[in-house]
């Protein structure tokens, strides 16, 4: 899987890197500003970036821009965006109308390892990765609409919008994938979110529902 890294702090680009071929990732460029970014990624079309939000000149939001760019104009680049701080606006702008092969990660959660590069593929297959404070946020903001959902629908609901299938839910709430299916189902019956048969309707539809 080929991956490119834009990052300022050459400290962590390098370590990002080096934990990222340890973990069997092609790095095939490393990027210190946006700029930088988009060349490379436009020269190397990688399978996911890795993009720090802020970066030079400003260090305010030239990441996220060109994350968007990205997503835009290479729609088989998938791109997961590290921030310092939890900033719903930006993960929402990023996610726009297409929740498919994006992420929004808090860059504390690179310590985590094996979560970390979970969160890498699972971005790089055209899947979602939320940060948990950030979806926490996100449902925090529209706690009303969500009444109907028991406390087990919810937590199962954040999960959902993190981007976890049913077997990764099902190993982090002790519980049966039988039982997750239940909740999932439930959990979209009283949402009024019917299938649409596509493969990442949950999260489309989870990711819809949090916007509206």
């Amino acid at each position: 899987m080929r991956v490119v890294i834009a990052e300022d702090s050459v400290l962590l680009r390098e370590g990002l890197a080096r934990l990222l071929e340890d973990s069997g990732f092609e790095v095939v460029a490393r990027a210190g500003d946006g700029e930088d970014l988009i060349r490379k990624v436009f020269a190397h079309k990688p399978d996911v970036a890795i993009v720090d939000v802020r970066m030079p000149p400003t260090n305010t939001d030239e990441g996220l821009r060109a994350a968007r760019r990205i997503r835009e104009e290479l729609p088989d680049t998938s791109v997961l965006v590290l921030s310092q701080y939890a900033e719903e606006e930006y993960a929402a702008e990023l996610i726009g109308e297409r929740a498919a092969g994006v992420g929004y990660l808090l860059k504390d959660r690179i310590a985590e390892v094996d979560n970390f590069t979970d969160a890498v593929r699972r971005v790089a297959a055209g899947g979602s990765a939320l940060d948990p404070e950030i979806v926490s946020l996100m449902l925090g903001r529209r706690r009303q609409p969500l009444d109907e959902l028991t406390p087990r629908e919810r937590e199962v609901l954040a999960l959902m919008a993190e981007g976890r299938s049913n077997q990764a839910i099902a190993e982090t709430q002790v519980v049966t994938e039988r039982a997750v299916e239940k909740h999932v189902t439930s959990i979209f019956g009283k949402l009024d979110l019917p299938p649409t048969g596509e493969t990442h309707r949950r999260v489309l539809a989870v990711l819809a529902y949090l916007r509206s």
